[in-house]
C-alpha cells in the first residue's frame, strides 16, 4: 500500500560488538554501522522520549564540517527508519540519506519509527486517531510529532528549524503534525499522503471496499508489528483465488484475528460515520489550524493508492492562506511515490523529459531552501502542474484555476458523448442495459493479477501502472458500456474536479457504479505507433449504490426505477488533442480490487453470504428526461 522502502533493503549488516573488560564479555549497544574516519557524516540513534514515556527509536544523521547550523528534515514511519537509508556501503551522506531528491548535503537528517514499529517502544495503532473519542489517551501523532521535533531541536545542533516529509502513510504522519505545529515546524512536503481512507484512499473508494488491497497491507502491518509479512495464497492469480469466494471480504476476514485491529474497524464501521471523520486528514482542518505552515502538497494524476488526500488537503488548508504564499500544490503525471523516480514515462505514454526530476530541481529544492535555510530561493508558484496530454507544466495561482468553464458531457443514443444535451427525440432509445454477474465481474487490469507485493518486482510493476493500462482490454465487454465522441477538429483541456451525474436503474437492491473518463488515441498515431488506438483513463471511479442518498447509511436501492447517482471522480489536468476521441465508459466491478457486490441488499456486505451474491440487469440513462453526464471544468481557449 505505501512506499516499503524497508523491505528487502537492509542498510549495512547491523552488528551486535562485544567490548572485554578484563576476562568479563560485556555486549555492546547494537549500532546502525560502525563509524569510519573518513564518513562526511556523524550517525546518532536515539530512543526520543514522549510525554506519556514511551520512547521513539530515532537515526539521526549530521553532515561533519557544517560551516553554518543546518536545518533538520524529519522522516516519522511505519516502514523501518533504517530501511529508508541506501543499502549501499558508503561514506557519503548525499549517497546514504536519499536516493534521487537532490536537495543537498547540508540538511541534518532525522528518521523515526512511530510507537509500536520496529525499533520504538508503545503499541502499534494503525492511522492512530487523534486524541477524542477513539483515542481516550493523552498522545496521538501530533502530539508524538511535537515532542519529537522539540527534542531535536534542543538536543541536535541546528539552526531550529524543522521541516518533515514523507510519503503516503509518512505523508499523513506529516500532515497530522500540523494540526499544532511545533514552534520550530518551518516546512511540510506531505506527498501523496493518506487523506480519507473511506472517501477515495486506501481502504474504501465511495462505499465500495478494496478487499484484497486492504487485506494484504492489514496482514503485513499487524501480523506482526515489528516486521512484515505477505499472504502466502494458494494461487498467484488474485483474479482466479478470489472468484472463488465470491463474499470476499467475509472469507478474508476469517483469516484474520485479535491482532488485527483495522479490520475489525472496516467490521464495525463499514459507513462513513465518525470514526472515518476523525482519521480524515482533510477535515483536521475545517477549523483554522493554530499556525499555517508553508505546506508543499505533492499529488500524483495516477496515484493508484491514494489519490483523493493531496487535493483534498490543500482545499481545506488554502482557505486560510490570505496572502496565497504559504500553501502549495504540485501536480505531475506519477504513481504512487513517482515523485521520487523516474518520471519520463508511464507504459507507452511518454511524457518528454524526466518530470519527476524536473519537480525536485525546480519546485521541492527552492522550496526548502527558502523555508529550512532562510536563503532568497524563489518562491515556487502556488500551483505547478503537469499537463498530460499537452506534455507541459502549467503554473497557477490556485486550484483548480481560472477561468474555466463547467461543461456537461453527456451520454448519447447509440454510444456517443458530446456537450449538447440529449433531445426529446432520444426517449425512444433513452437508455442501454447490461447484465451484471458477480460471478464474472470485470478486471481492473489485465490477468493475471499478483496484487500488492512489494517483494515481486512483477507484482509492483503491475499495481503501480494499472490506472494507465490501455482500456481496450475491457472495451467490447457485454458488462462495460463504452460511449465515445467523433474526433476532436481541436484541443480540449479539462481542470480540477471530475463528477460523474448517472442516471442509472438495476433489477437488484445494490450496485456499483464505475466511471471512467478515457482519451482515445487515433487509430494511427503518427511515429508513436505503439500508442495507437490506446484508452488512456484520464480519471476513473466506483461508487457503491446503498450510499446513493447518504454516505453515512446505507440504504437498499428500489428496483427497477432510474435513479440519480453522483460519483466524484479524481482530478485530472489533461488535454484531449485534436484528433482523439473522448470516451466514458460505465461498468458496475472492478475485481479484485473491490468486492464483489451482492446486488441483493444486505446490512453490511461483511457479513454477506454466497447465496447473497446474484446477476442484475442495469441500465444507463442517457435521455432528456434522465440526461446522464459528467461535469468537467473545461479550460478557457
Amino acid at each position: 500500500m505505501k512506499v516499503h522502502l524497508a523491505r528487502g533493503s537492509l542498510l549495512l549488516v547491523s552488528a551486535l560488538l562485544a567490548l572485554r573488560v578484563g576476562s568479563r564479555a560485556v555486549p555492546a549497544q547494537e549500532t546502525l554501522r560502525e563509524p569510519l574516519g573518513h564518513d562526511d557524516f556523524t550517525v546518532r540513534e536515539e530512543r526520543i522520549p514522549m510525554r506519556d514515556g514511551v520512547k521513539l527509536y530515532t537515526i539521526v544523521l549530521t553532515p561533519k564540517n557544517a560551516k553554518t547550523p543546518l536545518p533538520i528534515l524529519l522522516l516519522r514511519t511505519p516502514y523501518k527508519a533504517a530501511g529508508v537509508l541506501s543499502p549501499r556501503p558508503t561514506t557519503r551522506l548525499s549517497v546514504l540519506a536519499r536516493r534521487d531528491d537532490p536537495i543537498g548535503d547540508d540538511y541534518v537528517f532525522a528518521y523515526q519509527d512511530i510507537r509500536g514499529r520496529h525499533r520504538s517502544e508503545g503499541a502499534y495503532e494503525m492511522y492512530r486517531p487523534p486524541r477524542g473519542q477513539f483515542n481516550p489517551s493523552a498522545t496521538d501523532e501530533t502530539t508524538d510529532a511535537w515532542d519529537s521535533i522539540d527534542w531535536l531541536v534542543n538536543n541536535v545542533p541546528s539552526n531550529g528549524r524543522v521541516g518533515i516529509w514523507g510519503t503516503s502513510y509518512p505523508g499523513w504522519l506529516s500532515l497530522a503534525a500540523l494540526r499544532d505545529p511545533h514552534p520550530a515546524l518551518a516546512a511540510a512536503v506531505p506527498a501523496h499522503p493518506v487523506g480519507d481512507v473511506w472517501k477515495a484512499d486506501d481502504w474504501f473508494h465511495w462505499g465500495a471496499f478494496r478487499a484484497l488491497y486492504a487485506f494484504e497491507f492489514i496482514y503485513g502491518m499487524e501480523t506482526r508489528p515489528k516486521s512484515g509479512d505477505n499472504y502466502p495464497f494458494e494461487r498467484y492469480d488474485l483474479y482466479a483465488w478470489a472468484l472463488q469466494h465470491p463474499n470476499l471480504a467475509r472469507v478474508l476476514g476469517t483469516k484474520l484475528d485479535v491482532r488485527h485491529e483495522m479490520w475489525r474497524r472496516f467490521v464495525q464501521f463499514p459507513a462513513y460515520g465518525p470514526y472515518w471523520k476523525a482519521v480524515a486528514a482533510d477535515r483536521w482542518f475545517e477549523e483554522r489550524p493554530k499556525r499555517l505552515v508553508p505546506t508543499l502538497h505533492v499529488h500524483g494524476w495516477f496515484d493508484q493508492e491514494d489519490i483523493y488526500g493531496a487535493p483534498a488537503v490543500y482545499a481545506s488548508l488554502e482557505r486560510f492562506d490570505a496572502g496565497n504564499d504559504r500553501n502549495y500544490f504540485v501536480a505531475g503525471p506519477w504513481t504512487h511515490g513517482g515523485h521520487r523516480g523516474d518520471g519520463s514515462s508511464l507504459g507507452p505514454v511518454g511524457f518528454d523529459e524526466d518530470t519527476a526530476k524536473r519537480y525536485r530541481e525546480d519546485v521541492l529544492v527552492p522550496f526548502l531552501r527558502r523555508t529550512l535555510h532562510g536563503e532568497d530561493a524563489p518562491a515556487p508558484a502556488p500551483v505547478v502542474a503537469f499537463e498530460t496530454g499537452s506534455n507541459r507544466w502549467r503554473r497557477f495561482d490556485a486550484w483548480p484555476p481560472a477561468p474555466a468553464a463547467a461543461r456537461r458531457l453527456f451520454l448519447l443514443p447509440g454510444g456517443g458523448v458530446g456537450f449538447a444535451a440529449p433531445g426529446p427525440a432520444s426517449a425512444k432509445d433513452g437508455s442501454t442495459s447490461f447484465v451484471s454477474d458477480p460471478s464474472k465481474p470485470v478486471p481492473y487490469t489485465p490477468r493475471p493479477i499478483w496484487g500488492t507485493n512489494y517483494d515481486f518486482p512483477e507484482a509492483l510493476a503491475q499495481w503501480r501502472s494499472w490506472l494507465v493500462q490501455d482500456q481496450r482490454f475491457v472495451d467490447g465487454r457485454p458488462d462495460v458500456l463504452s460511449f465515445a465522441s467523433e474526433p476532436l477538429t481541436g484541443d480540449l483541456t479539462v481542470r480540477g474536479p471530475v463528477t460523474a451525474k448517472l442516471f442509472a436503474e438495476t433489477t437488484g437492491r445494490d450496485a456499483d457504479w464505475v466511471v471512467k473518463l478515457i482519451d482515445v488515441f487515433p487509430d494511427e498515431d503518427g511515429d508513436q505507433w505503439p500508442r495507437s488506438g490506446y484508452q488512456l483513463m484520464v480519471s476513473g471511479d466506483i461508487l457503491r449504490g446503498r450510499y446513493r442518498e447518504s454516505l453515512e447509511e446505507a440504504r437498499p436501492i428500489a428496483p427497477n426505477r432510474a435513479l440519480a447517482y453522483t460519483l466524484p471522480l479524481p482530478h485530472a489536468n489533461h488535454t484531449f488533442l485534436r484528433g482523439h476521441r473522448i470516451m466514458v465508459q460505465v461498468q458496475s466491478s472492478w475485481f479484485p480490487l473491490y468486492d464483489p457486490n451482492p446486488q441483493t441488499f444486505v446490512p453490511s456486505i461483511f457479513e454477506a453470504e454466497p447465496t447473497d451474491y446474484r446477476a442484475a440487469t442495469h441500465r444507463v440513462h442517457h435521455s432528456a428526461a434522465h440526461p446522464s453526464h459528467l461535469e468537467l471544468l473545461v479550460a478557457e481557449p
